[in-house]
């Protein structure tokens, strides 16, 4: 198994994924809704931008430039998602179109060049370019739902105080290749 082939980066996918479900699985419509101020994004809203980008970003992956003409941005801004189930609707349509992209590319394709906003990157750089992007917000996703979970937040990593017990089960184990992220996610 190459880690630095398409298998590699659909598992660090699914992995930033996995991250914004459980985030989700642990808070009310109520703090999925909630800005701390008006200047602020709600999870809401950045799980509509992440909508907004994947589906502009993906669609016709190979064979259109990635911001489509149809994307309004400013539009994904705008605090009008009104319950969890559309925020997960959109979080779900938005993710099937990027695995949609993703599933279908060769080894081949990831030499190939792409455009954004008419700026030219490979493959290989379009997605980690957008990989970037969505680690970044999936991040505030997470803090912000630690945020308004505090002591009743399930860490979706090691937990405080347990890095030498994770440590500690780590080492017992033989030295072995694999990606990161096998243990945290299921395909």
């Amino acid at each position: 198994m190459n880690l630095n082939s398409l298998e590699g980066i659909r598992k660090q996918w699914y992995y930033y994924k996995m991250l914004g479900d459980k985030t989700f699985e642990q808070l009310t419509e109520e703090q999925l809704l909630w800005q701390f101020n008006s200047d602020s994004n709600s999870i809401a809203i950045i799980v509509k931008h992440l909508w907004g980008n994947m589906l502009s970003r993906w669609t016709d992956f190979l064979t259109s430039d990635g911001e489509k003409t149809w994307r309004d941005r400013e539009a994904e801004f705008a605090s009008d998602i009104s319950s969890k189930q559309e925020l997960q609707d959109k979080w779900e349509e938005g993710w099937a179109c990027l695995f949609h992209a993703i599933n279908s590319l060769t080894e081949e394709d990831l030499s190939k060049e792409i455009f954004i906003r008419n700026q030219g990157h490979t493959v290989v750089e379009a997605i980690n370019r957008q990989l970037a992007h969505y680690a970044y917000h999936i991040g505030q996703i997470v803090f912000i739902g630690k945020m308004l979970q505090g002591k009743e937040w399930i860490s979706l990593s090691i937990p405080k105080g347990k890095s030498a017990d994770f440590n500690q089960e780590k080492f017992a184990q033989d030295k072995r290749r694999q990606h990161f992220t096998d243990e945290f996610t299921k395909e």
